[in-house]
């Protein structure tokens, strides 16, 4: 699922914008969430922000719109969107997933299809066996609680999956509702897994926990080869998105 893209740099240079410009100043002092039609919605001073359609920043339960709206209470002088990852995914819940469920429940499945717990590694075998240790359980978690039969695959390449398999793993999707399944559609790719990403929306595993499940191979190398600052930043940053989608998950209830 494509993100809101940012505004083209080259576009703002031939329009004559400064980077100081561009930047948007806080234009509020009180944040507050409030009940009305369609759920809760965030307040800035009293009146409610617009998505990027111009939509109302309406959330279905409190505890959602508080989470959103603690991200616009933390902002400084200016507003600085890196800082808000639960409003970015209310805005595309909003705006976008809720126009395109079944093109989203087709991408979760089609991670379902070639799952990352059913490719192990063949070597070394240390990583073989650590994979096969920490994954077949959630296999076998997927089988027996959400019906997805998924075999594990020997070798790199890909193999076939029961297409009952997939198709139930697109229909869970599809239950859904739109601020669920954006947080399914944005954590099926960061685990690289179908299977991980509802154990964490159903509540059963934590979203550090699946992130560290996600990333064996991973660091099985760095524990053979060392770890650099810029790589060790980029796990930092997932690892603290796979710990929004968990507070996302709560909060929708």
């Amino acid at each position: 699922m494509s993100r809101i893209p940012p505004l083209d740099p080259n576009v703002a240079a031939r329009k004559g914008f400064r980077e100081s410009e561009e930047r948007l100043k806080r234009f509020w002092k009180a944040v507050e969430v409030a009940a009305g039609e369609g759920g809760w919605s965030v307040t800035l001073d009293g009146r409610t922000p617009k998505t990027p359609a111009h939509a109302p920043l309406t959330l279905p339960t409190e505890a959602a719109a508080r989470l959103v709206a603690d991200e616009w209470a933390a902002q400084g002088e200016f507003i600085d969107p890196a800082t808000m990852p639960a409003t970015r995914l209310a805005s595309t819940a909003i705006d976008r997933v809720g126009q395109a469920r079944d093109a989203v429940a087709d991408e979760i499945a089609a991670f379902a299809g070639s799952d990352l717990v059913c490719y192990p590694a063949d070597h070394p075998t240390a990583l073989a066996v650590e994979q096969a240790r920490e994954w077949t359980p959630w296999r076998d978690w997927a089988a027996l609680e959400l019906g997805v039969h998924l075999e594990p695959v020997e070798g790199i390449l890909h193999r076939a999956q029961d297409p009952a398999a997939v198709a139930r793993a697109r229909e869970l999707a599809l239950r859904l509702d739109d601020f669920a399944l954006t947080g399914l559609a944005m954590a099926t790719p960061l685990l690289g897994s179908a299977v991980l990403a509802f154990a964490v929306q159903r509540g059963v595993l934590s979203g550090e926990a699946a992130f560290e499940l996600s990333r064996l191979d991973e660091a099985f190398q760095e524990g053979r080869w060392g770890v650099d600052a810029e790589a060790a930043e980029r796990t930092a940053a997932r690892r603290a998105e796979a710990a929004l989608l968990e507070r996302w998950f709560r909060a929708l209830g």
